[in-house]
């Protein structure tokens, strides 16, 4: 069992699939005993449903963890996120002593275990745009650094004044001419950048005010009618571009979402995306673990219908555990 657990997780360290799928009539408590095995191995915190999990089970299985950091990662998971220390300690009414201790404790912990012997190189995100609130007006600022400062080299714009020969003058006006219009392309492209995230943030002012949760649909032709271009290059643009927000780094690509009804911005004014953050809350919030058929009449109260098994598949991708799990995880 343990090995088929190991061959079950990803690089991360996490459950691919549901580990309870894996063994059809094995007992609840055999499936957590092997689990527990598979957890104490080094590097600790593998077999786990999320990185929340992981830090959760390397806290517990480490004998130097201080009570309070495991009281943070098992119910202030939200806050820690956040950098909402202040809340934290006035909720666990800690000095700032034993609140300095625990997050040091915590900074000592690997959220992705599995990533030490991934054979993958980690690639660090730098974001192009930041979005922040100021004086309850959204900003947009664009990331100088990661915009190239290019001109052209002062050596060939005089060698291109002056007179030469027939085939060096064609040469040299033909380069920096070349060169004028890239360079004019580049500026183009993070003018229509800018006008891009600005688009976004109208339609999605919940999101950056509010949260993940409050993702709105909204298809790539929609900004494109407000931008004025074509879609291929808003989905160009949304490719491997990166918007900085109050609530963590995000792709352009994922602010476009369908309703759950599948039929974008002009169908159910709930995103998938939106929902998932919901049942991910919900998942998080919960104080025995809710099946998923108690999710979705939970979801059903708040006028969202999806059908149970929409709401198992919403789960998985969160990769977050069967209730099962999450009552022995």
């Amino acid at each position: 069992m343990g090995e088929t657990l190991i061959q079950n997780l990803n690089q991360d360290g996490f459950h691919k699939e549901d580990p309870a799928s894996l063994f059809p009539g094995v007992s609840d408590d055999t499936l957590v005993k092997a689990m527990e095995v598979v957890r104490g191995l080094d590097p600790q915190g593998v077999c786990t449903t999320d990185f929340r999990e992981s830090l959760l089970v390397q806290a517990e299985l480490r004998s130097d963890a201080p009570a309070v950091a495991i009281l943070i990662l098992r119910n202030h998971m939200d806050l820690l996120e956040h950098g909402k220390y202040q809340d934290i300690q006035r909720r666990l009414k800690l000095d700032e002593q034993a609140l300095a201790a625990a997050m040091s404790f915590i900074k000592t912990l690997n959220p992705f275990p599995g990533r030490v012997y991934s054979a993958e190189e980690s690639r660090y995100v730098i974001p192009d745009v930041q979005v922040k609130l100021k004086d309850d007006e959204f900003v947009i600022v664009s990331n100088d650094e990661e915009i190239p400062v290019i001109g052209i080299n002062p050596f060939f714009d005089h060698l291109a004044e002056e007179k030469h020969d027939k085939a060096t003058d064609t040469f040299v006006k033909e380069n920096v001419r070349r060169a004028k219009w890239f360079i004019q392309s580049i500026h183009q492209r993070n003018k229509t950048l800018l006008k891009v995230v600005r688009s976004i943030v109208e339609f999605q002012r919940q999101f950056f005010a509010r949260g993940p949760k409050y993702l709105a649909p909204l298809t790539l032709k929609d900004i494109a009618t407000e931008v004025g271009v074509h879609e291929t290059t808003i989905s160009r643009i949304a490719g491997k571009k990166y918007v900085q927000t109050d609530w963590g780094i995000f792709e352009l690509r994922y602010f476009f979402t369908n309703s759950i009804s599948g039929s974008g911005s002009g169908g159910s004014r709930f995103s998938k995306e939106g929902v998932k953050q919901v049942i991910k809350e919900m998942i998080t919030a919960e104080t025995n673990a809710m099946s998923d058929q108690d999710i979705t009449d939970l979801l059903a109260r708040k006028g969202i219908r999806l059908a149970r098994r929409t709401v198992a598949k919403y789960r998985q991708e969160l990769n977050m555990d069967s209730s099962f799990g999450r009552k022995h995880g």
